[in-house]
């Protein structure tokens, strides 16, 4: 028996009237749901992580993407999601014309949910989404790098950049900064805010002259 493609199910969904009786049904099951969406969606991926280095999935605000993005403007090249969650970031990159840009995620539903994101907005298989460690990764044609993690993984994650991306690279940290390194540029506030950090500028030697601002990273007057 074949499987219906997502344009039959979403159609066959849309004909269905549900009655009293479907909405009482749907009604029941949403606790159910809920749990089935922790238990299926974001235990698998924390099975397989140390528990300092677990991140709980929430997914970035329109806010939160719009600064990330606002930060990105002038580059262009490849970009990489370091724990891309429902892919909207990687979604959002490709829009703004990067390329390739690929998402690194460990919890299997939530790469299928950010292909499912991917489909409904035209863009399956422009994109990509990949099922892997984020700390195997190999990072050393990165241009560009998106990342939305807890401090605590942060912390580690800034020696495997500082050993891997190239001096060209730009890094954009949101919710979340690198305690450690300068920012070139910060946009937004509260949550929302995001941190844009300069590969070449965190080698610099303590004590070093600051470069000055890649003229793309510039805020416009």
């Amino acid at each position: 028996m074949e499987e219906d493609s997502p344009e039959e199910f979403l159609a066959e969904f849309k004909e269905k009237h549900l009655g009293a009786w479907g909405i009482v049904q749907i009604t029941a099951g949403t606790g159910l749901a809920v749990y089935a969406m922790w238990a299926g969606v974001l235990m698998p991926g924390f099975r397989k992580v140390p528990l300092r280095l677990q991140v709980p999935y929430l997914p970035a605000s329109k806010k939160q993407v719009r600064n990330v993005m606002a930060l990105l403007s002038g580059r262009h090249g490849n970009l990489v999601d370091l724990g891309s969650g429902d892919g909207r970031i990687v979604l959002e990159a490709h829009k703004h014309g990067f390329g390739p840009t690929v998402g690194y995620e460990l919890n299997p539903w939530l790469v299928r949910l950010a292909n499912f994101h991917a489909w409904r907005a035209g863009h399956y298989g422009k994109v990509s989404y990949r099922q892997e460690d984020l700390w195997k990764v190999d990072l050393t044609e990165c241009k560009n790098v998106t990342v939305f993690l807890a401090p605590s993984v942060l912390s580690l994650l800034q020696e495997k950049m500082e050993a891997e991306l190239p001096d060209d690279a730009l890094v954009v940290a949101g919710r979340f900064p690198f305690t450690e390194w300068t920012p070139c540029r910060i946009e937004g506030d509260g949550v929302d805010r995001a941190w844009a950090y300069t590969m070449q500028a965190q080698r610099l030697p303590a004590g070093s002259a600051v470069l000055p601002v890649p003229k793309e990273l510039k805020s416009p007057v």
